[in-house]
């Protein structure tokens, strides 16, 4: 009978393989791209990091000389989104998936769009203007 120990495969042990590039280590063994200096500012460290507040944070860049096109807190300004923007039910705050066009509000349930068709004009315009989508 063959066992498993008489078959011959392929070794893929760590010894078969070579390393042909020794370009990457130095003459002690180490790393060339790793500096044999660095510590890690956590480790050993018996300085306390200080953390600052954004008003901290805005105050101190005031006074540091900076020209007029350098990006800082208080003056970054961000493109328009490229998300289409999330809508929210008028009348519950949930996202809302449907919108009434007799009415134009917002709505994410049955239950809501027939509130909505029995509330007075009035009211359905106190929503849109909270929305800030008043009625023409």
């Amino acid at each position: 009978m063959i066992g498993v120990e008489d078959l011959e495969y392929p070794t893929n042990s760590p010894s078969s393989f070579t390393t042909a590039d020794n370009s990457l280590y130095n003459e002690f063994g180490h790393f060339v791209f790793k500096d044999p200096n660095f510590e890690h500012s956590g480790v050993n460290s018996t300085k306390k990091r200080l953390w600052k507040n954004l008003k901290q944070i805005i105050s101190q860049e005031r006074t540091l000389p900076w020209k007029q096109d350098d990006p800082t807190y208080s003056s970054i300004e961000a493109p328009p989104s490229f998300k289409p923007a999330k809508k929210y039910s008028d009348l519950t705050g949930v996202p809302a998936k449907y919108k009434d066009p007799q009415t134009r509000m917002l709505y994410s349930t049955s239950e809501e769009f027939s509130t909505i068709r029995n509330l007075p004009m009035d009211i359905i315009g106190g929503y849109l203007t909270l929305r800030k989508a008043a009625p023409t």
